[in-house]
């Protein structure tokens, strides 16, 4: 299938893209020969270190999250792919010598090759006599019936990777920053909304077709699940729709202070994403539950798929001073 991308050669994707990550922000990185992305803070002092690994094609997830105040190394694999297991035991080894003795937090999202990545490389830690934990994010809430454990991972890493950055940044132990994660994630969900699949960018293979009047909730990261079809909805109906299957899953009450970040999935533009922004917004209100953290924009995308990523979190004043700390990577900076 031809394609319309400003590409070279296919193979050299995942090289080329973390190069010009790295030229554009020499002074926030650095990028090995074996494409690990590195921050420049790494082992700046005796501080629990984030590791975390994935797929390419997802930008700028993950590998733009690197740097003061959120990941200190990201593995990335080759596109919608797990990078392999010697990798990723390089990275923690790398990040468990900065540490400094704190040890590392590995950051995992609930994919069958990341996860089949990082229980070879738990294996290989553990062999090591590492001072290393591993945390899963299974926020995808989309599909109806899912067992918590069958739940994917989805762009509440990101909100994730903020808040353990900055409670690694506060001195906070090893098992400290697990349980502050393992809170976080208690109370936190994402919902999907698709209106149009993407295209592997090395292959041009369709992934997820639609009806020109169709949208799917629950289609997963790259379309791996099958959710609900149905026609297209206006922009306060589907705030209303993922809002309500969210809330299912949190547990506000009158007065809370809630995250929300609404996470474009490519080529939805802005204004779109500002429109069931504002609704997402007013409903909480009337609910009485503040939004007290808030990031609407190109969080974590699929290529030029068309729908996004909507996440929300009830937020602790302690988790709010951890979001509101200082950090400075690529695309996010306090």
């Amino acid at each position: 299938m031809k394609m319309k991308k400003f590409l070279n050669d296919p193979d050299n994707i995942v090289r080329e893209l973390l190069e010009g990550l790295y030229y554009s922000n020499m002074d926030k990185l650095e990028l090995l020969p074996n494409n690990l992305v590195v921050s420049k803070q790494l082992g700046d002092r005796e501080r629990v270190h984030i590791v975390t690994l994935g797929g390419t094609g997802h930008e700028p997830g993950l590998t733009g999250y690197v740097g003061q105040g959120m990941l200190d190394i990201c593995a990335p694999g080759d596109i919608f792919a797990a990078p392999g297991p010697d990798l990723c035991f390089e990275a923690i080894s790398i990040a468990h010598n900065a540490s400094k003795g704190a040890g590392v937090l590995l950051i995992v999202l609930n994919h069958s090759g990341d996860m089949m990545t990082a229980n070879l490389v738990m294996e290989k830690v553990e062999a090591a006599g590492m001072n290393v934990r591993k945390i899963i994010t299974r926020d995808d809430v989309s599909v109806s019936g899912q067992q918590p454990e069958e739940r994917r991972g989805l762009v509440g890493c990101v909100p994730l990777f903020k808040l353990c950055g900055a409670a690694t940044a506060d001195g906070r132990s090893l098992d400290e920053v697990y349980r502050i994660a393992e809170r976080f994630m208690g109370n936190m969900a994402t919902v999907t909304v698709a209106t149009r699949g993407a295209t592997h960018p090395q292959t041009g293979s369709s992934i997820a077709v639609f009806g020109e009047d169709e949208m799917e909730i629950g289609m997963g990261q790259h379309g791996e699940d099958s959710g609900q079809r149905m026609g297209l909805k206006s922009a306060d109906e589907t705030a209303e729709i993922l809002l309500a299957r969210l809330l299912e899953h949190i547990s506000f009450k009158f007065g809370d202070k809630a995250l929300v970040l609404l996470s474009g999935s490519g080529s939805t533009t802005l204004m779109e994403l500002l429109i069931v922004f504002r609704h997402v917004h007013a409903l909480l209100e009337e609910k009485g539950v503040a939004v007290g953290a808030q990031w609407v924009g190109e969080i974590m995308t699929v290529q030029e798929a068309a729908g996004f990523q909507l996440c929300v979190a009830a937020m602790d004043d302690e988790l709010l001073s951890y979001w509101n700390m200082e950090c400075n990577t690529p695309y996010y900076r306090v």
